[in-house]
């Protein structure tokens, strides 16, 4: 018979050596450590130098993820990329996919910022589920270092680079339980890193459009305020769709977006501190790789154990928003 359930049985995660703590941060930006960590919970955030890139630490924590699963690279059907800050516009899986030496692989990125891992997971999911592919390769991968302005302090205390993966393998028991993923452009503008536009004559009458893109730009209320309402809906949709309750739920591994949000969610979901995986402190809200690095980082310290259920979700700009009910392992 053929396998069609889904099981998540590797991840591995990677950051770039250099660190910036708040300390050092209120020397470039008129803050202080107190400041920060109150309203985020960030102490410090990696940061990639021009030697590190998407590629390089995707791949890192590619061949943990492949390691922990127990699975060639060669194995490897698809590759997915969720990323918003490709170190090539026309994609980056293809980059991680050559440096893994995973020649059979399918590979591309996908955008959906800080919910990039979820809706990853899901449309993975999808291709093991039709049994096109049996063996899958999912990473979260960003450096907005590449494009936070670090004279606005609104926006560069938040950021840090990172790169987490996870394997998924056709499996008989299905392990992932339910899910939902949404979108609302409407509430775009909340939070962005777009193209800015500058008219280019080619010739009399023929212009273009030739520019580059902007920093990031971010209401913080309007995000903090959709996080806070939207995030536990979907998860108790989720949830629904799993046949389960928030008691059967071992962990709640949110997007490391900031403290007061994973604390605000909890809450209202009403699921004990103990239970909410957090490392926000360490690494700042990492995009695509925040769920990822914190998965694995929770697996490696023995919190996460196989059979475990998680509530993981993701937030961020689109707005996007989505949850998945898993369980971890085989």
């Amino acid at each position: 018979m053929q396998n069609l359930g889904i099981a998540i049985t590797g991840s591995g995660s990677a950051v770039p050596g250099t660190f910036l703590d708040n300390q050092g941060l209120s020397e470039l930006v008129d803050t202080s450590d107190e400041w920060i960590t109150t309203r985020t919970g960030i102490r410090q955030r990696r940061l990639a130098t021009t030697s590190e890139s998407v590629t390089t630490i995707g791949t890192a924590a590619s061949l943990k993820a492949l390691e922990m699963a127990q699975i060639e690279a060669k194995d490897i059907d698809l590759i997915l990329l969720a990323t918003s800050t490709p170190d090539d516009l026309f994609g980056s899986a293809s980059q991680i996919q050559a440096e893994l030496g995973a020649s059979k692989a399918v590979a591309f990125d996908l955008t959906a910022a800080c919910s990039g891992f979820v809706f990853g997971l899901v449309t993975a999911a999808q291709y093991i589920r039709t049994g096109v592919f049996q063996n899958v390769l999912l990473i979260g991968a960003d450096i907005l270092s590449r494009w936070v302005d670090w004279e606005d302090r609104r926006t560069c205390i938040l950021f840090g680079d990172g790169a987490g993966a996870a394997v998924l393998q056709a499996n008989q028991d299905d392990h992932l339980l339910g899910f939902e993923i949404k979108s609302d452009g409407t509430l775009n503008s909340s939070l962005n890193l777009a193209y800015t536009p500058q008219q280019k004559e080619l010739r009399e009458g023929v212009s273009i459009s030739k520019g580059n893109f902007a920093n990031v730009t971010m209401n913080g209320k309007d995000v903090y305020r959709f996080a806070v309402k939207r995030v536990p809906e979907v998860i108790d949709k989720a949830l629904f769709r799993a046949n389960l309750t928030v008691e059967q739920v071992d962990w709640l591994l949110l997007h490391q977006a900031n403290q007061r949000i994973l604390d605000a969610v909890a809450e209202r979901l009403s699921i004990p501190s103990e239970k909410v995986i957090s490392n926000v402190a360490n690494y700042g809200n990492t995009s695509a790789a925040s769920i990822p690095i914190a998965l694995d980082e929770a697996v490696r310290e023995g919190k996460i154990k196989t059979t475990d259920t998680i509530a993981a979700s993701g937030f961020g700009a689109g707005l996007t928003w989505g949850a998945a009910i898993f369980k971890w392992g085989r």
